[in-house]
């Protein structure tokens, strides 16, 4: 069994209404972000990969175009600006093209901050 990870860095603004910490993340704020996919299972015999990483990047490629210098309250289906709404988003927009999908991180090193996704169960 292999996993196979790739990841992207995409800088995005939102705002957050928060329990603590309330009057700076109401406001618009930004932050980096790093965004790592993880495809796990067996390398296809005739290829010897678990997915083409060349194919893995075009589809991150796309997602990161979708959130990249975005604002994030306005990005479609994707609800309130969380890192764990982040991880379920690009999951939901992944998962279609590449069903070997195990794990979405999300991280923000300016805070230390990092949320995991494995998908809804059954996926």
């Amino acid at each position: 069994m292999y996993e196979l990870s790739k990841q992207f860095i995409f800088d995005a603004a939102h705002t957050l209404d928060r329990k603590i910490e309330t009057e700076s993340s109401r406001r618009i704020h930004g932050h980096t972000y790093l965004a790592e996919v993880t495809i796990r299972g067996t390398a296809d015999p005739a290829t010897g990969m678990v997915m083409d990483v060349g194919l893995l990047g075009r589809l991150l490629e796309s997602t990161r175009d979708a959130l990249d210098h975005h604002f994030l309250d306005d990005v479609p289906d994707l609800g309130h600006a969380t890192m764990e709404n982040l991880c379920a988003w690009i999951w939901r927009r992944l998962i279609p093209a590449c069903p070997a999908l195990y794990r979405v991180t999300i991280s923000r090193a300016s805070n230390q901050d990092r949320c995991a996704y494995f998908g809804p169960e059954g996926d």
